[in-house]
């Protein structure tokens, strides 16, 4: 029987590797649908809240003047946009993709614990160990340049560190450190995060919203989210 040359065996190892960048794309796609969701409800959200100063100010003149509905809509636009709360918490998850795999998740352009920012970008672009996400607000009327510096290191232990810093437009965004091992039968992935960029009232209705939808798109990615804790403190 006549053996098969090099040049005419299957390519395994180039079906494996189109196979798995076909099982990624798919989940961040899957997770685009997830924040595309929580945008649809996001944007009527932060309307009400400004419709909200409004009937503050309609209702201050219509028992008093003009003078002070003013200052009270002046002054309630001031409580809602200083920033004074800062998040921070700790979220464990499982995964049945080796640690290495997920190594190149969290370094790669689309890590999965900013989902929010590049599942909203429109456009992706990487430099060394830097992406930058292009995200616009406002129907295009503004735009922001969000850059996520990744940095690994080996543990003593032998797990994986990676330690993701953002920017929003030059400005301390966050910080993320992930912890990455091996346990019994999956990987173990531990994160603790830390807000540097503060919120005021008016983004806690979009903080309560985004929090319905953070778990379903890790979970969408092949994680899933066994403990999480938040902290939101001045």
């Amino acid at each position: 029987m006549p053996s098969m040359s090099d040049r005419d065996r299957p390519d395994d190892d180039g079906r494996i590797e189109t196979s798995d960048r076909s099982a990624r794309e798919a989940r961040t796609d899957a997770a685009r649908a997830v924040v595309r969701r929580y945008r649809r409800l996001e944007r009527p959200l932060s309307w009400l809240v400004a419709v909200s100063v409004g009937v503050v100010c309609v209702g201050v003149y219509a028992r008093t003047s003009l003078g002070p509905a003013v200052a009270a809509g002046v002054l309630t636009v001031i409580a809602l946009r200083v920033p004074v709360w800062q998040s921070s918490g700790t979220v464990t998850l499982h995964t049945t993709c080796a640690p290495g795999r997920v190594v190149e998740s969290f370094t790669g352009p689309h890590p999965p614990v900013l989902a929010f920012q590049w599942g909203l970008a429109d456009a992706v672009e990487t430099d060394d160990d830097t992406v930058y996400y292009e995200v616009s607000y406002l129907f295009g009327l503004r735009t922001v340049e969000v850059a996520v510096r990744a940095e690994t290191i080996t543990l003593p232990s032998g797990d994986r560190r990676v330690e993701l810093t953002v920017t929003e437009s030059g400005h301390p965004w966050g910080t993320y450190a992930a912890t990455i091992g091996r346990e019994a039968g999956h990987t173990a992935v531990t994160i603790e995060y830390t807000a540097d960029k503060r919120f005021g009232l008016r983004r806690i209705p979009q903080q309560l919203l985004a929090a319905r939808y953070r778990d379903e798109a890790l979970n969408v990615q092949g994680y899933d989210v066994v403990d999480r804790t938040s902290r939101v403190g001045r």
